[in-house]
């Protein structure tokens, strides 16, 4: 956002604050309503309520999106490293705190290995429960929540991060077993 001038009052100052917050929530509230987790507006999901942030949908997975579903540990390991990447900006990824796990939307179908310990691939035929973008403190929320664009995972750059997370988390399982 653009500074703000310094000869506004102190009442200016906070009105023109306010205002630049509810047009930032209206930009990312468009953008989730025009791509929420990659899908069109047009589904009956993605509707305000959702988008608002009163609720959780199911949602298939293999349409638009498949999720690999990762032990939480693993998962904050996996996220860490794809944040450190300067290339990659994470796609969406939630977390179910009542299961212990993260989950990471990546394209249907996508020609990669997702395989390895506590490591499910959610695509056709199975229904994932998805929170609104704004809940938070539920036993599903977003990490990193859809940002409008409909960007996903790129399994290429997914898939090498939970091998380097295995990897990590195995020599620490070694180290501290000594």
């Amino acid at each position: 956002m653009r500074s703000r001038p310094a000869s506004l009052s102190v009442a200016g100052r906070q009105m023109v604050a306010a205002l630049e917050r509810v047009m930032v929530n209206a930009m990312w509230r468009r953008g989730a309503q025009g791509s929420a987790a990659g899908v069109p507006v047009s589904r009956p999901w993605c509707g305000p309520r959702w988008v608002d942030g009163d609720g959780t949908v199911l949602l298939e997975a293999g349409v638009h999106w498949d999720m690999v579903s990762v032990p939480r540990g693993l998962g904050l390991l996996v996220l860490d490293i794809l944040w450190y990447d300067p290339l990659c900006t994470p796609g969406p990824t939630m977390v179910d705190s009542a299961a212990d796990r993260v989950g990471f939307f990546v394209p249907p179908r996508a020609a990669a290995r997702w395989d390895g310990d506590g490591i499910r691939h959610v695509t056709r035929g199975a229904w994932v429960a998805v929170p609104s973008p704004y809940l938070r403190g539920q036993r599903v929320e977003w990490i990193v929540p859809p940002d409008g664009s409909g960007a996903l995972h790129p399994p290429l750059v997914l898939e090498p991060a939970l091998r380097r997370a295995r990897r990590t988390l195995a020599v620490l399982a070694t180290a501290g077993a000594d």
